[in-house]
């Protein structure tokens, strides 16, 4: 990955935050400065918690059905990235956030796919 918080070319879909360890950065996509600020402030202590506990970054992604996604990338052969760890947060934040996690795929298919099934 280059030196950026993002890159925009990483991947299919739309990124909505990335926390990143190395710039001890994080970004939210402006597009979704609707949210309520509580959900924006929800979603950067989670992201910067995440990548602080294993480092690397963390980009939260929505696919093209509106799915949300963990993506976890590391700079190679980074000794201080924890692998397994990752892993196993990633499971506890979802099922702890999972409540969360569902809002944010029903706000995204509600108003950025304009999924008028979800109403």
């Amino acid at each position: 990955m280059e030196n950026k918080i993002f890159n925009e070319d990483m991947g299919e879909g739309t990124v909505l935050a990335v926390a990143n360890s190395y710039l001890e950065s994080y970004y939210m996509n402006p597009d979704f400065s609707s949210l309520p600020k509580s959900v924006q402030d929800e979603l950067k202590i989670m992201c910067v918690l995440y990548v602080n506990d294993v480092g690397g970054i963390l980009i939260l992604r929505f696919d093209e059905e509106g799915n949300l996604f963990f993506d976890v990338d590391s700079k190679e052969f980074d000794p201080m990235f924890d692998e397994i760890g990752s892993g196993l947060l990633m499971r506890k934040v979802q099922r702890e956030k999972e409540e969360l996690l569902e809002s944010l795929e029903l706000f995204y298919k509600t108003f950025f796919l304009g999924d008028e099934s979800t109403f």
